[in-house]
């Protein structure tokens, strides 16, 4: 089986990263979690005093600190994912909290900050047989990539998923705090000048606001499956 590249996009909490995870697992592909990677970024910022209190970045120093700031993945052997590691240490836990959440679109949205990551993504995706989510995988990192998808989901489903998560990791809000700082990630994904985030024109749309895990996987898997079968029969042809 040809191997590919699979890039998702789409809005925060809409399921990227389990459909991701899930495809790469069924392939036996390599998944690159890209949003983690701005994640650790903005841990590293908080961690550093890079972001004071009002929530503003002195990017000046952001972008001195940029060239000690190394971020990785490594196979978390009990959970079988790629957990983030930064500077040689696991953060996979802390770049999931809500302060991480509310920031992180300040900081990807830095143009020095997206070229440093952007050019990690390729360097690891080069030999294709992966799998990468993200906001601008489809339009800016890989917009040569076989297989496009973008995510969307209802937005109470989104704030339901995304306090069900936080409440896993023993972080508690209301339903209310959860939406307003989806709308306020939504906006500056969106807003920002550097890689927005946009629809490839390419892209398969994927509303997941009613499908199952699996549901979602076997769709993609079908059309894993027909691009390779468009793919042999051109090849037939010449």
């Amino acid at each position: 089986m040809q191997k590919i590249t699979i890039a998702i996009d789409g809005y925060s909490s809409c399921g990227k990263s389990t459909l991701a995870k899930a495809l790469a697992q069924r392939l036996g592909y390599n998944y690159i979690d890209t949003g983690a990677m701005y994640r650790a970024v903005t841990l590293y910022a908080l961690e550093n005093n890079i972001i004071d209190d009002a929530e503003n970045i002195d990017v000046e120093t952001l972008l001195k600190a940029l060239p000690k700031i190394e971020v990785s993945f490594e196979l978390n052997t009990k959970t079988h994912n790629s957990d983030v590691i930064l500077n040689g240490v696991d953060v996979e836990r802390d770049i999931r909290t809500m302060k991480v959440s509310g920031l992180v679109s300040k900081v990807s949205a830095i143009k020095e900050v997206r070229e440093k990551m952007v050019a990690l993504q390729r360097q690891m995706g080069k030999k294709k047989a992966v799998v990468l989510d993200g906001r601008d995988i489809g339009t800016h990192v890989f917009p040569k990539a076989e297989l496009k998808l973008f995510m969307i989901a209802d937005p109470d489903i989104r704030a339901k998923r995304r306090q069900t998560e936080f409440s896993s990791k023993g972080q508690y809000f209301t339903i209310q705090e959860v939406e307003m700082s989806l709308l306020k990630r939504d906006m500056a994904d969106i807003s920002r000048e550097e890689s927005p985030l946009t629809q490839a024109d390419d892209a398969v749309i994927l509303d997941n606001s009613d499908l199952t895990r699996e549901e979602q996987l076997e769709f993609v898997l079908k059309l894993i499956a027909d691009l390779q079968f468009i793919s042999r029969e051109e090849q037939s042809q010449h």
